[in-house]
């Protein structure tokens, strides 16, 4: 990383998928939002949407057609139970899918969780030059997602990072 440079601070929005939590008992979104205001990045949004493709898919498509939001990261929803229709909402909205997340959060969250990690449906990818992770519901699960995504999402850190691509998203 290189300190000699100013961050480019990125705007993302923050979405809890459930049927039961409030915004009081929203550990995880509220882990997500601290990380990403503490990593000196903007909050666009925050919201609590019920585990419904559509409504899912509704309100991420409003991000993702909004240019002032760069990055979208959702937390739950992610399970192999009926509910769990997070990645069935967000995966047709990708123009590409970004695989090596996924990959990564389920061999770190190994050493975690053992093979209880094969349960986590975690995606990451790009939806009309929007970045967009989706991650569990769980606290663990977020702080886990988030020490992979921060430092992509940081313009100083080498030898590359995602925030730098940013421009080019939409190239054609």
């Amino acid at each position: 990383m290189n300190q000699n440079e100013s961050l480019l601070p990125l705007t993302i929005a923050v979405m809890t998928v459930s049927d039961t939590r409030t915004e009081a008992e929203d550990k995880s979104g509220k882990i997500l939002v601290d990380s990403l205001k503490t990593a000196g990045h903007y909050l666009a949004e925050k919201t609590i949407i019920p585990d419904s493709i559509y409504q899912i898919r509704a309100v991420v498509s409003k991000w993702i057609a909004d240019q002032s939001i760069q990055v979208i990261i959702t937390t739950g929803g992610t399970g192999v139970t009926g509910r769990d229709s997070t990645p069935e909402a967000i995966k047709p909205l990708l123009d590409k899918k970004i695989e090596g997340f996924g990959e990564i959060f389920r061999m770190i969250s190994y050493q975690e969780i053992k093979t209880s990690t094969i349960q986590s449906r975690t995606l990451a990818g790009v939806a009309n030059g929007t970045y967009i992770f989706c991650l569990p519901g769980s606290s663990g699960a977020c702080q886990t997602g988030w020490s992979i995504i921060k430092d992509q999402l940081d313009s100083r850190n080498r030898p590359c990072n995602l925030a730098q691509l940013i421009p080019r998203l939409t190239e054609m």
